[in-house]
């Protein structure tokens, strides 16, 4: 954990229950597993998921009760960040679901994952696929809603929840009151679903300056930090 810059005071925990927690566990063998978060109890206990696994002696010699192991998880904000924690196992459940009980966290360490910070904003938006100039396949409508000089977030609806983008390289279309459509050159980072609702993380890919201009005749001012 010595990447992760330390704050004071410690961080609370304050994950929405069905989130998904990253947890890794070096021993007795390295593992890294991803379990959802169930609930848990300010200063007491967090409690999680038992991993799905095709036979119950699986992981037996690793989700035991006093096993340590690091745990990390991300949260959006105007920053997009990596909050990190040790912790062990408290108690492993086995009726009526198997869930594992892990020690609250006495510190939390997080860092920044964006070196600028975003304005959030909602201005209607549309990502398009390069290649696909004219066609409505090849067009997302939505909304921007957070954006800096390097990228933004853009967030659209879809009927179903297992809708998500690839990383390919894109154009986020913007109307510009001045200059009509902008069309920025950029990349998908990463996406997610969540009920419908699927948030896309992009990177700009201006060469030719254009997001500076637009942001002033929007009248958006990110921040530099």
């Amino acid at each position: 954990m010595a990447d992760l810059s330390s704050n004071e005071p410690s961080q609370l925990f304050e994950l929405q229950p069905g989130k998904t927690l990253d947890l890794q566990i070096n021993h007795p063998v390295p593992l890294r597993l991803k379990l959802m978060l169930v609930g848990y109890e300010t200063g007491k206990y967090i409690l999680l998921k038992y991993p799905r696994v095709a036979r119950a002696s699986d992981y037996k010699d690793v989700l035991i009760e006093g096993n340590m192991m690091i745990v990390r998880y991300l949260m959006e904000g105007n920053k997009g960040e990596c909050f990190a924690f040790r912790s062990s196992i408290k108690h492993v459940a086995l009726h009526p679901e198997k869930l594992l009980y892990l020690e609250y966290p006495k510190k939390i360490e997080n860092r920044q994952l964006r070196t600028q910070q975003r304005t959030s904003i909602h201005i209607p938006a549309t990502i398009m696929l390069e290649g696909k100039d004219n066609e409505d396949a090849g067009k997302i409508n939505g909304v921007i809603s957070d954006i800096s000089l390097k990228g933004c977030g853009f967030a659209f609806k879809s009927k179903s929840d297992k809708t998500n983008v690839n990383k390919i390289n894109v154009f986020v279309c913007i109307q510009s009151p001045i200059d009509g459509e902008v069309r920025i050159p950029a990349k998908v980072c990463n996406s997610r679903n969540l009920n419908g609702s699927v948030n896309v993380g992009i990177q700009f890919l201006d060469k030719d300056n254009k997001v500076p201009k637009l942001l002033e005749q929007l009248f958006i001012e990110p921040s530099m930090s």
